[in-house]
């Protein structure tokens, strides 16, 4: 596909989307089970939080600092340019998109653990 979009005559910006739409907690949920973690919701709106079902332990806390500040109720991107003048169409399930998400960053946690254990510093992922 990419070098369809280097071909074109004329530059032009392209969306790149399935046209399908999922909620964070969808996403959580998804990625949660590719871990074999439940996942248990607690409280509404700001207050809401996702409970690992087996240990009680919240996973998933809303943090206000990351709202934008215009939020938009539903994100959907719409591919109909690219379908129409490049012929593209998804190849990938959001389901199997989140499960290589999880699985790159089962990766990259292997690779910090295994240089810690060494006694290299590695970066810290987390938000405290």
């Amino acid at each position: 596909m990419q070098w369809l979009m280097l071909q074109q005559d004329e530059p032009e910006d392209y969306v790149i989307a399935t046209g399908e739409h999922f909620s964070v907690r969808e996403f959580i949920e998804i990625a949660a089970q590719q871990l074999d973690i439940s996942i248990r919701w607690e409280g509404e709106g700001v207050d809401e939080k996702g409970i690992n079902k087996e240990t009680g332990q919240i996973m998933v806390a809303v943090d206000p600092r990351y709202f934008r500040p215009t939020e938009v109720p539903n994100l959907l991107g719409d591919a109909g340019k690219a379908r129409e003048k490049l012929g593209w169409q998804p190849r990938i399930a959001f389901e199997q998109l989140v499960a290589e998400m999880v699985e790159a960053d089962m990766q990259e946690a292997q690779k910090d653990y295994l240089c810690q254990l060494e006694g290299f510093q590695t970066f810290n992922h987390f938000d405290s």
